[in-house]
């Protein structure tokens, strides 16, 4: 049941009509709010709402529902799948004290990890909204997630790469050359996944063919996927494709979701369809989602609550079905939602903040549109803050830019720079590849090798026409 909320400061009282206008009212300042007409009118407001915010129970978000159970079914999933067991270590504490405890020496990574399935995303979204940039810095940090399928994901010090050689008309010299690219700068463990220019079966299959060939030959230990909807790699692995991860891009509330033309039973299916395969040598982590603060605002799927609030309650999505990989394309939809490079920094260390306390494992594309109030000063800026909050992948697209989508992102050097910066090294078994391949003569170093590998000179000799 909803219950008015109140906050007297001087001689003014504030009024919130229920928790979902205070959780609108206390997020830090992003355009999107201000397009659904649900934001702070002043930064006082927003002020008294996050003191407000900082006074309410823990216990609240279990009986005040953002959106009713009976009419959305990832409130149903949140509040079906919440572990009682795990919420009594921290059920006492408000929001605020909740805060103070995750930032205190009590809260190791053993006892964040034995907690996690007790933490409601708006429980993580309301705590996050009263931290500092730092603060989400250092419990991210302490929040370890850890996935796998051919090789491990997420482990302390190890910064993976999702390779992303996307090609404006998925010509296959183009792709192969984005590939190879990018495995000589030492990217590709967290995945090599295209986004199809054209998007069906058949041409998913194909891509698909031609990742898996590639893997294959040179014994690569990362995992492929074309992010293509779900019903349609379904239909791939039905037809007997070489499928490693199942992507979709996934949204906080049922309206986004069947706006994206699926519910949970069709994830249901598609991760039962990917375990069939039994592809995975190391883990069976089958999935790869997608999602980003203003999805559900751009679908009129919201229901009245603030974008970092809906974009937290997708994470509970994710969880429910074990994914290797989470990605926030944190500055994609553009300015309208996150309108320059100070709310796209603020909204991807909340997103990698609230997936890796929620038990996801969590990277982010460190990305804008090329109408934002943003530049790559802006983005290196938040790739090393990520980095150092312990994000799990990034990014790497030759010179930065998708010609595909038409976005600007991470380049493949950028993961070189800030490996070294902060002293991460791949994946494991695929940093073994790496030394085996002589792509990298040092990899604690991230130092690349001084030539082309034998065994990719031999293969282009060929592409040349040559004996």
């Amino acid at each position: 049941m909803s219950q008015l909320y109140r906050y007297t400061l001087g001689t003014q009282t504030y009024h919130f009509k229920n928790l979902a206008q205070l959780m609108a009212k206390a997020t830090p300042h992003r355009s999107g709010d201000c397009l659904a007409g649900v934001n702070a009118q002043s930064a006082q407001e927003r002020a008294v709402a996050q003191m407000t915010l900082a006074e309410v129970p823990l216990k609240t978000f279990l009986n005040e529902a953002l959106i009713p159970y009976e009419a959305d079914e990832v409130t149903r999933l949140i509040l079906d799948d919440h572990d009682t067991q795990a919420f009594a270590q921290i059920s006492h504490l408000t929001v605020g004290d909740f805060r103070n405890w995750l930032l205190s020496d009590y809260a190791t990574p053993e006892v964040l990890a034995s907690v996690r399935a007790g933490i409601t995303p708006e429980m993580a979204a309301a705590v996050s909204k009263i931290m500092r940039n730092q603060d989400l810095i250092l419990v991210a940090k302490k929040s370890h997630v850890v996935s796998a399928f051919r090789n491990t994901i997420g482990l302390p010090g190890r910064l993976a790469t999702r390779l992303q050689p996307n090609h404006p008309t998925d010509d296959i010299n183009g792709i192969a050359a984005s590939m190879l690219d990018g495995l000589l700068y030492g990217n590709g463990d967290a995945v090599i996944g295209i986004n199809p220019a054209t998007d069906n079966v058949p041409q998913a299959i194909k891509l698909m063919q031609l990742m898996d060939d590639v893997i294959q030959k040179y014994e690569i230990p990362t995992q492929s996927c074309v992010l293509t909807h779900v019903t349609n790699t379904i239909e791939c692995i039905e037809a007997g494709a070489p499928v490693d991860l199942v992507f979709q891009s996934i949204g906080g509330t049922e309206a986004t979701n069947s706006s994206f033309g699926f519910n949970l039973s069709t994830l249901a299916e598609a991760q039962e369809a990917a375990l069939s395969l039994n592809r995975g040598t190391v883990g069976n982590n089958v999935m790869y989602f997608e999602t980003g603060q203003g999805s559900s605002l751009s679908a009129d799927a919201h229901h009245g609550l603030d974008q970092q609030t809906c974009e937290a309650r997708a994470y509970a999505v994710a969880r429910k079905f074990n994914p290797l990989l989470v990605n926030t394309v944190v500055g994609f939809i553009g300015p309208e939602y996150l309108f320059d490079g100070k709310e796209i920094t603020r909204a991807g260390l909340e997103d990698h903040f609230c997936g890796k306390l929620l038990g996801v494992p969590m990277g982010c594309d460190v990305c804008y549109t090329n109408h934002a109030e943003a530049d790559q000063n802006d983005m290196d800026n938040l790739l090393t803050l990520l980095g150092v909050a312990g994000c799990s992948f990034v990014m790497g697209i030759p010179g930065s830019d998708d010609i595909m989508l038409n976005y600007q992102t991470t380049s493949f050097h950028d993961a070189l720079y800030v490996r070294r910066v902060l002293g991460s090294r791949p994946a494991p078994e695929f940093e073994h590849w790496l030394q085996k391949m002589n792509i990298m003569k040092d990899t604690q170093q991230t130092l690349l090798a001084d030539g082309m590998p034998e065994r990719f000179a031999q293969s282009l000799k060929h592409l040349g026409g040559q004996s």
